[in-house]
């Protein structure tokens, strides 16, 4: 299998939040005119256990697990066609975590579904969405499917309005970079957000707080900054609606906020996954865990390995060095049946209340 230059792969366990992912991903690969794989992994268990969301996967019953694969896969393969996107379907066999990180090496970009369920221990634990991001060599969306309260969150055909948290690291230049190119790629408005520290917490000795006058003159003053720093951004993308916004407080809550009246929301991650993530305040394991939209994250390990290798911030993520799909363990590319005519809409249908709306706008495209 070569380097895919223009490749999105997107992951799949028959969960509703993959078939989400998927959904997504065959969306934006049909604007943009990407290439599609799908991958099913799962790993055999020493005992009994759950081989995907709804099946039983008997001790060492690779035969069962591989045909259950492959029936995701006929699912989500339906989806992609409804979208008109023609996908290659893969099966892995390892961790899932550990193989998405391998093959992140290879795709532009990996898409993965957000359960929803948050908390404590899976954020320890590292699932799939919280570990891939802060990891992974290629940036990653992360689509969720519910909110916090539960509701199933509805995903638009057309993305029109997109927001990048602004900060000076390397890997938040870059963040900002690549929100500018997609951005511009859907002609959609981008809004650069730069979360300040608590005014409060930098008045003067014995002081518990700044007038309105002072705090004014405070923010103005981190606008400014922010548009100085702007300008090569608006140089590059002259024909970009780019808008300047500088918010007091925590960036998770800004961004999270930011997340219910944006489509996407793009941010960089330094590489704190799991509990370390959680313990220092990781802004993009924050925000995965609560925004309502997808989250975008440009990961520390894609920007250093591209330094690394290059001595630059490469432009794409296919610039950086690849390790080839055949010396990635147990990757397969399999055929698997036509599913139902009516398979993508009754799956469009569960995790979408609104997917008629998805439905129309798409025949919209289309003519």
């Amino acid at each position: 299998m070569a380097k895919y230059d223009k490749a999105i792969l997107v992951g799949v366990d028959g969960s509703d939040a993959s078939y989400k992912a998927v959904w997504w991903a065959a969306n934006y690969a049909h604007h943009a005119g990407l290439t599609l794989h799908i991958v099913c992994a799962y790993s055999l268990p020493s005992y009994a256990a759950v081989s995907f969301d709804v099946t039983y996967t008997s001790m060492g019953d690779d035969k069962a697990a591989h045909n259950d694969a492959q029936t995701i896969l006929a699912k989500a393969k339906a989806i992609a066609d409804e979208q008109g996107v023609q996908a290659t379907t893969l099966i892995v066999t390892g961790d899932t975590a550990s193989v998405f990180i391998e093959l992140s090496h290879n795709y532009n970009l990996i898409v993965i579904g957000n359960r929803g369920k948050g908390g404590l221990a899976e954020r320890m634990l590292g699932t799939t969405s919280s570990s891939l991001p802060a990891a992974a060599y290629c940036p990653v969306v992360v689509i969720p499917y519910t909110d916090d309260s539960g509701k199933i969150m509805h995903l638009n055909n057309t993305i029109k309005r997109v927001v990048v948290g602004a900060d000076e690291s390397k890997w938040g230049i870059k963040a900002l970079d690549t929100a500018a190119e997609f951005a511009n790629q859907w002609g959609a408005t981008l809004t650069v957000l730069s979360a300040v520290p608590d005014l409060s917490s930098i008045s003067p000795a014995g002081v518990n707080s700044i007038d309105e006058e002072e705090q004014n003159t405070v923010m103005e003053s981190y606008l400014d900054d922010l548009k100085v720093r702007m300008r090569p951004l608006h140089q590059k993308y002259p024909d970009l609606d780019i808008k300047e916004s500088v918010v007091e407080g925590s960036a998770i809550e800004a961004l999270t906020q930011a997340s219910m009246t944006n489509d996407v929301v793009v941010v960089g991650s330094r590489g704190r996954g799991g509990f370390t993530g959680l313990i220092f305040g990781s802004v993009s394991q924050g925000l995965i865990q609560h925004a309502v939209g997808p989250v975008y994250v440009v990961p520390r390990k894609y920007v250093e390995a591209a330094e690394s290798e290059l001595d630059t911030i490469p432009r794409s993520a296919a610039d950086v060095p690849t390790v080839p799909l055949e010396n990635v363990k147990g990757v397969q590319e399999v055929l698997v049946p036509q599913a139902d005519d009516d398979v993508a809409m009754n799956i469009a249908v569960t995790i979408d209340p609104q997917s008629s709306d998805n439905k129309e706008s798409h025949k919209d495209k289309e003519s």
